[in-house]
């Protein structure tokens, strides 16, 4: 009896999951309907941001979202695989115990945190190095990439160790460098665990807000330069949500959350998809 209601619990909270999703899209797309209906496609393909004329286009948030998202997984992926290889493998049982803590407490700091440390601390760096006003897409793709980095890797420092003892011990036993044993060993039996980190970094990146609020300029045009300021999609959520003062302005705001929910949506499922494939494949 026990049992049956478990499962039907569980059945219907994944049920419930799948309909809180849907019913977060149609409301969405009931709201953008007059956005749809007045831009069409050109809503994404054109980066004109006019308010005061009810001229609106996407595609410079959308280009800021995808390109900060992009900068923040190049930096912070390599750096958290380092981490994790070190606090799992290289550091000694003295500091392991300090440094994951460390770890952990920083994946645990808000994201408006970042995002003022950011504003104050490293964009002067940012403009005395590269010129300009140091706010833009580069600050904004670094400072995405410390607030995930932590969390990257501690989940992957966790995925590292779960390699069993007698599979490392046995590629030392064959003559393996420690190099060897964690590329060939512990990284491919650890692979579940490194790209669930991503994806789920992924999904945390492509959606935040604050952090990339006070960094990133809001302002609504295709950058020509890394360093050039910017906005993206939840950037200009924001800092414009409250300001909406007419129907379409606000439905334009709607169609801007609809295509962020679609973007983190479709990313995340080919990533899991495509992983599920080479993991039965066993490649």
């Amino acid at each position: 009896m026990i049992d049956k209601i478990f499962s039907n619990l569980t059945r219907f909270s994944a049920l419930l999951i799948l309909v809180i999703v849907a019913w977060i899209f149609v409301e969405l797309y009931n709201q953008s309907l007059e956005a749809i209906n007045a831009f069409g496609f050109d809503f994404i393909t054109k980066d004109e941001w006019a308010p005061n004329v009810d001229k609106f286009g996407a595609y410079a948030a959308i280009f800021g979202s995808v390109a900060s998202t992009f900068l923040a997984m190049l930096f912070a992926i390599p750096i958290a695989i380092g981490v994790a290889i070190f606090l799992s493998e290289i550091a000694h049982d003295k500091i392991k115990g300090f440094f994951g803590v460390s770890v952990e407490l920083l994946a645990a700091i808000p994201s408006v945190i970042y995002g003022m440390w950011g504003l104050f601390y490293f964009v002067p760096i940012i403009r005395d190095l590269f010129g300009g006003m140091g706010i833009g897409l580069l600050s904004a793709g670094i400072v995405l990439s410390i607030m995930i980095l932590p969390f990257m890797a501690a989940v992957t420092r966790d995925a590292m160790n779960t390699t069993p003892d007698i599979l490392k011990e046995s590629a030392y036993a064959l003559g393996g460098t420690q190099w060897d044993v964690i590329k060939d060993v512990i990284i491919p039996y650890a692979r579940a665990g490194i790209i669930g980190s991503i994806i789920l970094a992924l999904g945390r990146a492509i959606g935040e807000t604050m952090a990339v609020t006070f960094v990133m300029g809001n302002v609504h045009h295709t950058p020509s330069a890394i360093t050039d300021p910017t906005t993206s999609i939840p950037v200009t959520l924001a800092n414009e949500f409250a300001e909406a003062d007419s129907s379409l302005y606000f439905s334009s705001l709607f169609e801007l959350a609809l295509l962020l929910l679609a973007m983190s949506f479709v990313v995340i499922a080919i990533a899991k998809f495509y992983f599920l494939r080479k993991e039965r494949r066993g490649v």
